[in-house]
């Protein structure tokens, strides 16, 4: 085969693998709500969401592929080994079993059943229910060669033509008009800030990382093995995904403006598109909206599965990927069950501690040929950032602790001295002084290149 070029058939059925990969329940919810709740002012919104939901996954994604690395591992010893080690571990930990994938199961459970079950039914049902999800990602995740297969060509356009039954209902006979429809408080003012903001704590940074081991493996199966190829063909598939999310996002912003002509403004996303749906199809909208839901959740849980289990062989190489992919299903069976709550209120500080890092890392992977890989540039700016990134763990940390006089001095502190900190965005400044410290020192060695 051509080791330059893929066909453009491929190209799209790994684009249509990394969007479905990426789109799971909260990309459908997340938008719908930021509609309801911007209302007229929703394209500014929108316009501030998508640099943020759609700007730094892209980024991601592009950065895997001009690294010419397998993934988040090999990019992160630019900063030193240990360092590479702790932050992938916590990284697919955290947006696998611990946290990301337990939430899939739960997610998908409290949308399609939730609201037709009483709670003491739901005790038995919930626990069947999550068996049976991670049994079939389990199913599909097994064999990583076929992801492209099950997700690309087959689980994603299932859930895309679902999808556009609601969509196409919903902009043929509109609820409402969009230019009418009533601002709240939080958009009068500001809204591409606000629709930034709402997009940045989609968090899909880290599943741009989490998911560059399975579009880069999955490229060299298709038989592109050179590097300069593979970030092209990344980069490629990349912007098919992010184009993808990009309409889609807007689409479910303006049926939520729309529904406000019908509808009250709801506590949730997942709240509207059940009334949309259902309004538009009766009780089959609510099939169809479960089945949407279900195939959004499944599809990403697949893809987390088959990246956790293929980095921790790669970091563990003595442990098999079966064994792994196991684990990782057992432990979010488990999570989604007995705890989820508690792990959640965990695993969140680790989530916005390791965010910041994240894109840093994104960051000096686009531009580190200005610096020729200097382990010296990533490892001041990423020292920088953690100690804002520190700050933002104890913020979002259970409020047990956050309500204690130590917790409440290091946020006043925070909240004083750290520009930006109180949009949680307080990692941008020490990241750029870090930076250009780092170049400083880099430029003052004579340019010192990285070591193979």
């Amino acid at each position: 085969m051509n080791n330059h070029k893929l066909s453009i058939k491929e190209t799209v059925f790994i684009g249509s693998m990394l969007f479905g990969l990426f789109f799971g329940a909260g990309n459908l919810i997340f938008p719908i709500h930021l509609g309801q709740t911007a209302g007229a002012h929703v394209w500014p919104a929108v316009i501030g969401f998508l640099i943020a939901a759609i700007g730094f996954p892209f980024l991601g994604i592009i950065a895997i592929g001009v690294s010419k690395t397998n993934g988040t591992f090999e990019i992160a010893t630019r900063v030193n080994k240990i360092y590479a080690y702790l932050f992938t571990v916590a990284l697919y930990l955290v947006i696998g079993p611990f946290f990301a994938l337990p939430r899939l199961a739960t997610t998908s459970y409290e949308i399609a059943f939730s609201p037709f079950i009483s709670s003491g039914t739901g005790k038995v049902v919930l626990p069947i229910f999550s068996i049976l999800f991670f049994v079939i990602a389990w199913i599909f995740a097994r064999k990583p060669s076929k992801i492209l297969d099950y997700i690309g060509k087959f689980l994603n356009p299932i859930f895309l033509i679902l999808l556009a039954i609601v969509v196409v209902l919903a902009f043929i006979h509109p609820l409402g008009s969009i230019s009418h429809a009533p601002v709240s408080p939080d958009y009068q003012h500001g809204s591409v800030l606000k629709g930034f903001i709402e997009g940045y704590n989609t968090l899909d940074a880290l599943s741009a990382l989490a998911f560059g081991v399975i579009i880069v493996t999955t490229i060299k199966k298709l038989g592109i093995t050179e590097p300069n190829s593979i970030a092209k063909e990344t980069s490629k598939a990349g912007t098919i995904s992010i184009v993808g999310m990009a309409i889609i996002y807007a689409i479910l912003a303006l049926m939520g403006v729309m529904s406000l002509g019908h509808f009250k403004l709801s506590e949730n996303g997942g709240i509207a598109l059940a009334q949309i749906a259902q309004y538009y199809l009766g009780d089959y909208g609510i099939i169809i909206l479960s089945l949407i839901i279900i195939l959004a959740c499944l599809k990403t849980a697949i893809g987390l599965i088959t990246a956790f289990s293929e980095t921790f062989t790669e970091l563990f190489p003595k442990v098999s990927y079966l064994k792994f992919a196991t684990a990782s299903s057992l432990l979010a069976c488990i999570f989604a069950n007995v705890g989820l709550t508690k792990i959640i209120m965990y695993s969140t500080p680790v989530l916005m501690f390791i965010y910041p890092l994240a894109i840093t890392l994104i960051l000096l992977t686009l531009v580190s040929s200005w610096f020729h890989h200097s382990p010296i540039v990533y490892r001041f700016t990423t020292y920088f950032t953690m100690i804002a990134a520190f700050f933002d763990g104890v913020k979002a940390s259970p409020e047990s602790f956050v309500n204690t006089g130590f917790a409440q001095s290091l946020i006043h502190f925070a909240e004083h001295y750290i520009p930006f900190f109180t949009i949680g965005m307080g990692w941008i400044v020490p990241a750029v002084v870090g930076f250009v410290i780092g170049l400083i020192v880099y430029k003052l060695r004579g340019g010192e290149r990285a070591h193979a």
